[in-house]
């Protein structure tokens, strides 16, 4: 049996318990399912305060609050009658290898995505994202990104290892069509002259209606497959302040569960939730966000892949 657990320090971050109490899955060669949830504990790449390691275990926990409602609001369609969904757990390494972790994460991702099931990434810090798109790409080709995020993670200065550098590595490496990809809530400096991205910074997103911002993802993206990343900090720190790298002026909970709903029928193939540190969360807000918008890509995903 091909399991995950490869590494005796499987352990240390996990407590066994699944997303929205879903089966948990070991074979990850025969899997019964649609999408696999897989926990990244990684935050090796971190360039602010760690502790994403844990993400995966805060999210799975604060998932519990979800669990109970049948048909979420205001969807209108109970999600696991018409998706598969179990837990693969979180995925391991030999502590502090980060080029293991990003090898094989590649290695079991794209193992995943050949069986045709489809990944929901718990990070971990962002650089976990970059691995993930790699074994996406393999299967899907390029793809548009959908990122957000207040940083754009396009720094070019970084070490082989950052989480602030993937977007900058991932067009260079083909894996990410950037003419057809978009980033939301950037409120960070980045090289205005060389950005291919297009960018609605968090100021304009504050200002505009979720479902403009909406029509212009839609337009960027167009009929490409969709990776869709969404690091915590996009969220102003007053709903997520458990993260590593918070900056002030995000985007509210509300705007973006609005942003995500509106996308309904984008051609969705992959979707990550990043950098929730919950040593730095307040009675498990940015933790219960990062489930609920994972949440909200299921059924997004669901829309369009199980009508």
């Amino acid at each position: 049996m091909t399991t995950l657990f490869d590494h005796p320090d499987h352990s240390l971050y996990s407590n066994g318990m699944t997303f929205l109490r879903q089966p948990m899955v070991q074979n990850i060669t025969d899997i019964n399912a649609d999408v696999v949830v897989l926990g990244l504990p990684f935050d090796m790449a971190t360039s602010g305060r760690p502790g994403a390691r844990l993400g995966p275990d805060a999210i799975r926990r604060a998932s519990v609050h979800l669990a109970w409602e049948e048909t979420k609001y205001p969807w209108t369609f109970k999600l696991f009658e018409r998706l598969k969904l179990a837990d693969a757990g979180d995925f391991t390494y030999p502590v502090g290898d980060a080029e293991y972790f990003t090898a094989k994460l590649e290695q079991a991702a794209a193992g995943i995505l050949n069986q045709g099931k489809a990944i929901l990434g718990l990070g971990g810090d962002h650089f976990v994202t970059l691995p993930l798109l790699r074994a996406h790409a393999k299967r899907f080709g390029k793809m548009a990104l959908v990122h957000f995020d207040a940083h754009t993670d396009t720094y070019s200065n970084g070490s082989r290892y950052d989480h602030g550098t993937m977007f900058y590595h991932a067009p260079m490496e083909g894996l990410i069509d950037v003419d057809h990809s978009i980033q939301i809530g950037i409120r960070t400096d980045f090289d205005q002259s060389k950005h291919e991205f297009a960018v609605i910074d968090a100021m304009a997103a504050n200002d505009l209606s979720a479902q403009s911002i909406a029509e212009q993802i839609l337009a960027r993206v167009g009929d490409l497959p969709v990776y869709i990343t969404f690091d915590i900090d996009c969220l102003d720190p007053a709903f997520a302040p458990g993260t590593g790298t918070p900056v002030c002026g995000g985007l509210t909970s509300d705007k973006v569960l609005k942003i995500l709903r509106a996308l309904k029928g984008i051609n969705i193939i992959g979707m990550d939730v990043v950098e929730v540190s919950p040593s730095y969360d307040q009675s498990e807000l940015t933790a219960i966000a990062a489930a609920t918008i994972a949440s909200e890509l299921l059924h997004l995903w669901t829309l369009k892949h199980k009508y």
